[in-house]
């Protein structure tokens, strides 16, 4: 898929200005429901790949490089952010249920695991699978556009906010910088490591796009980083958020407005929300521009 197949119903979704509570609640328990559903497919698709042994171990190297790359990179340079425009914190709002929260992102591996197995068991022709993948992420994103128009996110408040804008280009460039560091360490395509950093912790949509392009054991590796990402992001952010703000707000990347954002607002406070939710709305257009991008290069 190209990036304008990917970009259309995600401004589709935008045109649709939605206020009415009910059907914005409708629409989150439908992308639950999606994300579960592409995530399962994606599970099918590795579980009936041929020499599927030499597979995950290739997963497995690919994923803890990338991970721990971008883990060094991201917190490397963050802190510029804190040293330019400092912040100051207020009381801890809360306690984080950061148990909870792990738990609940591991659920989303779980939907892969059964996915995988039932793809042991029973076996899909892939076109059949990527074919149901691909409606199934259209429909995502014509959602999740009308989710952005819902929130209110401006243009004048994005270009207002420069530490959020500041923290989304660290992350994404030393993002970037780790998946190219990733490829060449274990001689693959560069464009192919860009792809696979660019989803910024969105691992529903990099997982989708990286296995309809370059297969299910590349997008695993997609998902697999990104949803680490989410969960190293509510056990570092507690701990990250009085030394450095900007590290505890950008490592989750996406994430940052929506599945993080209450760790963020109750470990450093409601004037890192905002922050948060520009820095994350920045991440989340970016993907689905990028991904399909790199994906396309070199043929």
């Amino acid at each position: 898929m190209d990036t304008l197949v990917i970009l259309s119903p995600l401004v589709l979704g935008y045109l649709i200005k939605l206020s009415h509570l009910p059907s914005l609640r409708l629409i989150d328990r439908a992308l639950t429901a999606l994300v579960y559903l592409i995530l399962g497919l994606m599970g099918m698709g590795l579980g009936g790949l041929d020499n599927l042994a030499g597979e995950i171990g290739e997963i497995a190297r690919l994923t803890g490089t990338l991970i721990g790359l971008t883990l060094v990179a991201n917190l490397a340079l963050l802190p510029l952010v804190d040293r330019r425009w400092p912040l100051s914190l207020g009381q801890e709002q809360g306690r984080v249920r950061t148990l909870a929260m792990v738990m609940e992102s591991l659920q989303l591996a779980g939907v892969v695991l059964a996915g995988f197995m039932l793809g042991m068991l029973m076996p899909l022709p892939g076109h059949l699978i990527e074919s149901w993948a691909n409606a199934i992420l259209m429909l995502l994103l014509l959602l999740i556009g009308i989710q952005l128009r819902a929130s209110n996110m401006s243009l004048r408040q994005i270009l207002l906010n420069p530490r959020g804008l500041a923290i989304a280009a660290l992350v994404l460039g030393t993002s970037l910088l780790a998946g190219a560091a990733t490829a060449l360490l274990w001689q693959m395509p560069v464009h192919h490591g860009l792809a696979l950093a660019a989803g910024t912790g969105w691992y529903s949509l990099s997982g989708a796009l990286v296995s309809a392009k370059l297969g299910p054991a590349l997008g695993s590796v997609a998902f697999l980083a990104d949803l680490c990402r989410e969960l190293i992001a509510i056990v570092l952010i507690p701990i990250l958020m009085r030394r450095t703000p900007a590290s505890a707000i950008g490592y989750g990347g996406a994430t940052a407005m929506d599945f993080t954002l209450p760790v963020i607002q109750k470990s450093g406070g409601p004037q890192t929300v905002p922050i948060a939710i520009v820095s994350g709305f920045v991440l989340t257009l970016a993907g689905p521009i990028l991904i399909p991008f790199f994906l396309s290069l070199g043929g």
